[in-house]
C-alpha cells in the first residue's frame, strides 16, 4: 500500500519524538498468567459499548486479540497505557481520518508481532458499529540513536533506506484510511531497539490478496 503524503506542522515532527522518547523509560509491571480464552466477537463488542456511536472501544483480531481502546488524556500526546490487556488510541492520526493503536512492548504490544498481512482487523465503536480492515504491511524499522527521540529510522526490509522521525511519521500515519499499530522492537538488551507498525487498510479497498488466503481470516 503507497500511502499519500499530507502536509504536515512542525508539531507532528514533535510529536513523534515525544512519542518514541517515552519507550526509553519502560514500564515495569507484574506479568499476568495465562490469557484467557478469547471471548466471541459479538460478546467482546457488548462488554465495551457505551452508546458513543463516535468514539473507539476494542479491536478484536479472530484467535489473537480482543482489547479495549483507551484515549490518551487531553494534552497528553506521549501518553501510553502502563495496563496490560488493552491499547491506547494515539490523538494525533486522528486529526488525519486514521486511526493509531499504540501499545508498550512489554504489554499488549507484544501481541502485534503476532500480526500478519491478510488478517482481519475490527474496530469496535461505542453504539456497537463494526468497522473491518485487513493488514497489508508490516513494516520494521532500527533506531539508528535508541536514546535519541530525534534519531533517524533503517528499514529492516530495505536496508538502503534511512527515514528521520517526521518522515516515518508520515509514511505511516498519513494517507488514505487506515489503521496503524505500533510498539517497540527489543534486540541486543535494548528494549526500545528498534520500533513494528502494522498497517491495515478498509476491507473494501484490500485487493492484495486472493480470496483463498482472505478465506482463513473469515
Amino acid at each position: 500500500m503507497t500511502l499519500k503524503p499530507h502536509k504536515t506542522t512542525r508539531s507532528a515532527s514533535l510529536l513523534l519524538a515525544i512519542f518514541a522518547s517515552l519507550f526509553y523509560r519502560p514500564i515495569y509491571t507484574q506479568a499476568l498468567g495465562n490469557v484467557a480464552v478469547l471471548p466471541a466477537l459479538a460478546d467482546f463488542s457488548r462488554s465495551v459499548q457505551n452508546g458513543n456511536a463516535q468514539e473507539l472501544r476494542g479491536v478484536y483480531v479472530n484467535d489473537l486479540f480482543a482489547l479495549p481502546i483507551i484515549k490518551q488524556p487531553l494534552g497528553s500526546p506521549a501518553f501510553v497505557s502502563s495496563n496490560d490487556g488493552e491499547v491506547t488510541q494515539f490523538s494525533m492520526p486522528a486529526k488525519y481520518g486514521n486511526v493509531g493503536l499504540l501499545a508498550h512492548n512489554h504489554l499488549s504490544g507484544k501481541l502485534f508481532s503476532n500480526l500478519a498481512t491478510g488478517q482481519q482487523v475490527r474496530l469496535i465503536y461505542g453504539n456497537g458499529k463494526i468497522e473491518t480492515f485487513v493488514i497489508t504491511e508490516v513494516l520494521r524499522f532500527q533506531a539508528l540513536q535508541p536514546n535519541n527521540p530525534y534519531s533517524s529510522f533503517r528499514n529492516l526490509d530495505q536496508n538502503e533506506e534511512t527515514l528521520s522521525a517526521d518522515q516515518l511519521f508520515k509514511q505511516v500515519y498519513l494517507g488514505d484510511r487506515h489503521v496503524t499499530f505500533q510498539t517497540c522492537i527489543e534486540a541486543y538488551g535494548n528494549s526500545s531497539w528498534g520500533r513494528l507498525f502494522i498497517i491495515a487498510v478498509p476491507k473494501s479497498d484490500y485487493t492484495s490478496f486472493t480470496l483463498p488466503q482472505l478465506d482463513k481470516y473469515q
